[in-house]
C-alpha cells in the first residue's frame, strides 16, 4: 500500500470527523416541507422524466 492511499484514507476520515458534526446540525435545524414544496419539487423533475422518455420514443 502506497504513501498516496494512506494520505487519501487519513483524509477521507478526517472530512467524515469534521462533516458529521455540521452535517447533523444542519439536519436537526433544517426547514420542514410543505406540500407545496413538494409540488414544487415534483413538478420540473416530471417534466425532465416526460423529456427523456419522449427522446427514447423518438429514437426507436
Amino acid at each position: 500500500m502506497g504513501w498516496e492511499k494512506i494520505a487519501t484514507a487519513v483524509l477521507l476520515g478526517a472530512m467524515l470527523i469534521f462533516i458529521f458534526p455540521r452535517m447533523r446540525h444542519a439536519l436537526n435545524n433544517a426547514p420542514k416541507g410543505s406540500a407545496e414544496d413538494w409540488k414544487g419539487f415534483l413538478f420540473p423533475i416530471a417534466l425532465v422524466v416526460g423529456f427523456v422518455v419522449l427522446l427514447i420514443l423518438l429514437v426507436k
